[in-house]
């Protein structure tokens, strides 16, 4: 018990966290050591007793008159990052601490940079004070009863000048001792200040969380886009090569017909895929990807699904072009994904697509049969209902779905209002 109690005493003190934590208040020393010796030679020209290098009161009030003059320092840009990065690196942080990354946004911020800056050139400074006289010190120390003692009068070792010199080497020891129990605790304390003064303010956290938000967004549309695209051409291609199939032999012509719908509905799969993946070629220098289709290429969609071996009956109005481009844009999706459903779960059933507009709403009703050959959903539906009603939801419109006797109906009702 006695012995790992010891071992955690020494790798405190004495532990690569510890060395790595002197560094740090070292670094601290060095910062402020220009301003310090600045000081210092104002102060012998000015004063003519001063001896601001020599005298402990004369170093301890340069030291003093330098720090607050390093201190606003802080205020520039690029310290709070670089303060930052070393004390992620050296004051050894659990993972869990979270640290600014950039300059300070605001005046709170830029006040606990200040406050954080000072402690570590005040700290750092006395700790590399006592690093610089009290090591060589303790080295005196230990070498005292090996040499002739020429050195004895001067300094630490003048303490045992008239005492027996074998005593010098355990006093070495315990300087050193008292010197790293000092760096240690002084490592510790700026360790523990680091996530408090260094850490985001609110407003930047904020930011940050709005940024991941944003990017989770663009993901999950993403996956939307290439789920609603490729998914409903795989359907499609599937049942359409399933049909050529069976009537290679009886009906070349209809077999013809449907290789020729593969290979328009594969070229459109690629087309939309291309604009998918545009999204993330963003910066590049590439051309810019097509435009996503919205419900005035609802008739190329209707017809690949046809070809497919499904009856469609579309009831919609006159023109389309009147809806906002990204109600329309997203209302093609909803669609796509509908007839997807339709060919994945219910195979070639008739399905009924009604598209309905006002000045206030567009509603889009799909239905189809789910009994005799259909395989009928599941009660919570999939993937892809889940995107149609992610889709309704962010232009602030509903969703539903449900089965009422055999017949599998989905309605969407998206506003125009707040898109125009």
């Amino acid at each position: 018990m006695t012995g790992a109690w010891w071992g955690r005493a020494v790798r405190a003190v004495a532990g690569r966290r510890a060395q790595l934590r002197w560094v740090h208040l070292v670094l601290g020393g060095a910062l402020l050591m220009p301003y310090y010796l600045l000081t210092g030679v104002v102060f012998s020209m000015l004063l003519q007793d001063a001896v601001p290098f020599t005298s402990l009161p004369w170093q301890l009030g340069t030291f003093a008159t330098a720090l607050p003059l390093a201190v606003p320092t802080a205020l520039l840009p690029l310290v709070r990052p670089l303060e930052a990065t070393a004390a992620r690196s050296l004051c050894g942080l659990p993972e869990s601490a979270e640290l600014a990354a950039g300059p300070a946004g605001s005046w709170d911020a830029r006040a606990r940079t200040l406050l954080w800056y000072g402690l570590h050139l005040a700290i750092g400074g006395l700790v590399s004070g006592l690093t610089l006289s009290l090591l060589p010190a303790s080295a005196l120390l230990v070498a005292l009863p090996f040499t002739d003692g020429s050195y004895a009068d001067e300094g630490w070792p003048h303490a045992f000048a008239s005492a027996p010199h074998a005593l010098a080497p355990l006093a070495g020891v315990l300087l050193l001792g008292v010197i790293m129990g000092i760096a240690a605790a002084a490592g510790a304390l700026l360790a523990r200040c680091a996530p408090g003064l260094l850490g985001p303010a609110p407003a930047e956290r904020l930011a940050a969380a709005e940024q991941r938000a944003t990017r989770l967004a663009a993901r999950n549309r993403l996956a939307r886009e290439l789920h609603d695209s490729v998914g409903h051409a795989l359907s499609a291609v599937t049942l359409q090569a399933s049909a050529a199939r069976k009537v290679l032999d009886t009906d070349p012509d209809f077999a013809r017909e449907a290789l020729a719908a593969i290979e328009e509905t594969t070229r459109d799969a690629v087309g939309e895929l291309d604009s998918v993946l545009g999204l993330l070629r963003e910066g590049e220098d590439r051309p810019a990807p097509a435009p996503s289709p919205t419900l005035m290429d609802l008739d190329g969609l209707l017809a690949r699904t046809r070809a497919a071996g499904v009856a469609v009956e579309l009831t919609a109005p006159g023109s389309l072009d009147r809806l906002p481009p990204v109600v329309s844009r997203e209302a093609y999706r909803i669609v796509q994904e509908g007839l997807s459903n339709a060919l994945r779960h219910a195979g070639r059933v008739p399905v009924r697509l009604r598209i309905a507009e006002d000045p206030k709403k567009v509603e889009i009703t799909m239905e189809n049969p789910v009994n005799g050959a259909g395989r009928a959903r599941p009660t919570g539906g999939g993937r892809g209902l889940r995107g149609i009603a992610e889709r309704a939801t962010l232009l602030r419109g509903t969703c539903a779905w449900d089965t009422v006797d055999g017949v599998w109906r989905l309605t969407v009702r998206l506003p125009l209002e707040a898109s125009r």
